[in-house]
């Protein structure tokens, strides 16, 4: 199978204008807040504070409507049925809610979907069940914004629906009682980008000031703090990849503040299984670490596992399960890299040059066909549909590059589908399975028409090139108080070549990774390339490589490394640029 070439695309130089006016700060860090879009100190200091004037939840359209009639729910004592999600956003979300929801003595039945057995959203068989259970007003968190027919369905059973979601909004707006989501119409709230824990938060915000101004009946004021949920907030809003700038850059950050407390049963739990170092945990850890756990279990059982260990009190059960989660987070890890070696053997069987695949299989689980087609797209940088194949149905998930909107090219084949929907970079669909091949070419035909070799060239953006003496602690320290990084705020990149290699070796399980030893000017260092064993063998004496500045903490002492995010023959990358001064 063939590793597309990444087109490396160097920052433009910062003016010696901003160079100056942020002449505290080293040139290497200066250029990395000049690509940031911060001109002034002004711009750092806010920036690095994560400064964010907490606006008021009640100029979120929606949440006056809905506290009222939580407060009523209050006062009748009804039960109310909170409708989740099974990926970490909607679990982080449940939890919040149900623990907002016992410090005022609300009732609460909690529904969180199975993936594979109901699917994503709202469905008509689990609200009359919940109905039958005594609920009269539904809340959902982090869906239910498109279930317009849901919605109507529960009113038909005579129960109030509250919506809490951040997807985007459909041509429809449900018939719901409340409709709180910032990107409706008509919104005045200033940051749209909140994930659906986000916006559980706001609600959260508007009733706890409510019934601590006013409670709707004697002893019910409530025993939780604002600030004692963000450290779900800050669970959902990483591992939901939604941009961690604004708001939900100063909500991460109180809220790793609150998970290196600690404070949370599940979360001590979590961090020792995994290996983390308590007061380290940063949104790199959530993304790769605590995340990958608490979405495992929604993948390949139930979400509930994820719920309990979030919601749990007891120390005990807090331990069984998550070390149940790190049992079923390395089954999938082993699952998703057999069904990626499987469909990579299948592409290497059709056209290395096709402009998009479609790989299916019995042998692949529903859970992970999505993180198998993520891990496809990102070593090929050409949309990939990896699917299930069953006897009648077969059951896929999409994920596509930039430059191809793979949800617009399933509307275009969608007389093959049976079901389908996505956004730009992913899409899950169904599909009677005697329709693979006609849908696979219908697919194939509308690639070809958009494909453009320029376009379609994957691209790494890197903030400057630099040479090994200009890497040390400082630059390092001062990039770490960047954090946390993600989506909207990633990680610096920087290149350096030629460079020297000292030596390399394949290294980690099956000899997947690329351990280096890098030497420019009389300086070197240690390096790691993930998933690049294969080049132990191949390598040059001299490369270009492109990486990240990385601290290695063991057995008390502490050493600059870099992780390699590129590599290539020297000359060929960054060779030929200037080197920042």
């Amino acid at each position: 199978m063939v590793r597309r070439r990444r087109r490396w695309k160097i920052a433009p130089p910062a003016p010696e204008s901003i160079l100056k006016s942020l002449d505290e700060r080293s040139p290497v860090v200066a250029q990395v807040l000049y690509n940031r879009g911060l001109r002034t100190r002004f711009d750092v200091a806010d920036f690095y504070d994560a400064r964010f004037d907490f606006d008021n939840p009640y100029r979120l359209k929606g949440v006056a409507e809905a506290v009222h009639r939580l407060r009523i729910a209050i006062r009748r004592k009804e039960c109310v049925a909170i409708y989740g999600d099974f990926d970490v956003d909607g679990v982080t979300s449940s939890v919040l809610i149900s623990k907002v929801f016992e410090s005022l003595g609300i009732k609460y039945q909690l529904h969180i979907p199975h993936r594979i057995d109901e699917g994503y959203g709202l469905n008509k068989p689990a609200i009359k069940s919940l109905r039958e259970k005594g609920c009269t007003l539904l809340l959902t968190v982090d869906c239910g914004i498109r279930s317009v027919d849901e919605v109507a369905y529960a009113r038909r059973l005579g129960m109030d629906v509250i919506l809490t979601d951040h997807h985007s909004v459909g041509p429809e707006i449900p018939p719901a009682t409340a409709v709180i989501n910032p990107k409706q119409q008509g919104d005045r709230y200033p940051f749209k980008d909140l994930a659906g824990v986000g916006v559980a938060y706001k609600l959260a915000q508007g009733l706890i000031r409510a019934e601590r101004q006013m409670p709707s009946r004697k002893g019910a004021a409530p025993g939780i703090a604002e600030e004692d949920l963000l450290d779900l907030v800050a669970l959902g809003t990483v591992a939901d990849i939604v941009p961690l700038t604004g708001e939900n850059r100063a909500l991460v950050r109180r809220g790793l503040e609150r998970i290196n407390q600690a404070s949370r049963p599940g979360l001590r739990a979590m961090v020792e299984e995994s290996g983390l170092k308590p007061g380290k945990i940063d949104a790199t850890a959530i993304g790769f670490v605590l995340g990958p756990r608490l979405n495992a279990a929604g993948r390949l059982e139930t979400a509930l596992y994820s719920y309990r260990v979030l919601h749990t009190e007891d120390e005990s059960e807090a331990m069984e399960l998550a070390a149940l989660l790190g049992k079923l987070n390395r089954t999938r890890q082993e699952m998703t890299e057999r069904s990626a070696e499987v469909a990579r053997e299948q592409i290497a069987q059709t056209d290395p040059d096709a402009p998009i695949f479609l790989v299916d299989s019995p042998e692949f689980h529903r859970g992970i066909v999505g993180l198998v087609a993520s891990r496809l797209t990102e070593e090929l940088h050409r949309p990939v549909l990896v699917a299930r194949r069953e006897e009648v149905f077969t059951y896929g998930s999409a994920r596509s590059i930039p430059a191809f909107h793979i949800t617009h090219a399933l509307d275009k084949a969608s007389n093959w589908l049976h079901r389908y929907g996505g956004h730009a970079a992913a899409a899950g669909f169904t599909l009677k399975t005697d329709n693979i091949d006609g849908f696979r070419n219908a697919l194939l035909e509308i690639a070809l028409q958009e494909f453009d070799e320029d376009s379609w060239t994957p691209e790494l953006l890197i903030d400057a090139k630099i040479g090994f003496r200009q890497i040390t602690p400082d630059v390092y320290h001062e990039i770490a108080r960047m954090e946390p990084f993600g989506e909207g705020n990633p990680q610096p990149v920087f290149c350096s070549g030629p460079v020297e290699v000292r030596s390399a070796r394949a290294v980690g399980n099956h000899n997947s990774h690329l351990k280096l030893f890098l030497a420019q000017g009389g300086v070197g260092f240690g390096g790691i390339a993930f998933r690049r064993g294969e080049l132990a063998e191949k390598l040059p004496s001299l490369v270009d490589i492109a990486f990240q500045i990385t601290m290695n903490e063991w057995n008390g002492n502490s050493k600059l490394e870099l992780l390699i995010v590129d590599i290539l023959p020297a000359g060929e990358g960054c060779s030929g640029s200037d080197y920042l001064h």
